[in-house]
């Protein structure tokens, strides 16, 4: 990639998710509901190959069952659900229960977006989806490489500090 789009998505080094393996970890991302925002989830999904994941994308109007199916066929490790729609918590109940059922019960989820309708306390919001059994949840406009950080920290790629410099 050309220094402009690193600059763009400040991915930092080359730093490789799987650094030491030899087969790249495979996440999951899509768009949950009757959903078309998909620029943020292209966005993101392109930082995570950029990184050294395997992604898969789902693109938009996704049932937590067409993410539960694309990770058991692929052996995924995480999936990243956005919505922006505003009704997230609505299309995202269930989900954990879903996976574990599926027998996905350790996978990280992990959801962002613009998650629910109006200005709410974003911390009330966090402990909502939190609540749904998500690992991580984003606010609008949160960089790529915050999630990606976030995602070798919880798979144990790195510690807290590598997981920072590798974000930089």
């Amino acid at each position: 990639m050309g220094q402009p789009a690193r600059a763009i998505f400040n991915l930092g080094n080359d730093m490789s998710a799987n650094e030491g393996t030899e087969k790249a970890i495979t996440v999951i991302s899509g768009v949950l509901g009757p959903d078309i925002h998909i620029i943020g989830n292209t966005i993101l999904s392109y930082a995570l190959r950029e990184a050294g994941f395997n992604v898969v994308s789902l693109g938009i109007f996704n049932t937590p069952e067409d993410f539960i199916r694309a990770a058991i066929e692929t052996d995924a490790k995480a999936i990243f659900v956005s919505s922006l729609h505003g009704h997230g918590e609505i299309d995202a109940r269930g989900f954990r229960e879903r996976c574990e059922e599926a027998g996905l019960e350790g996978i990280l989820l992990y959801i962002g977006g613009n998650l629910m309708v109006g200005k709410q306390d974003w911390a009330g919001v966090e402990q909502r989806f939190k609540a749904l059994g998500f690992d991580r949840v984003y606010p609008p406009k949160t960089r790529p490489q915050e999630a990606i950080r976030d995602l070798r920290r919880d798979l144990g790629l790195v510690g807290d500090g590598d997981a920072e410099a590798a974000a930089r």
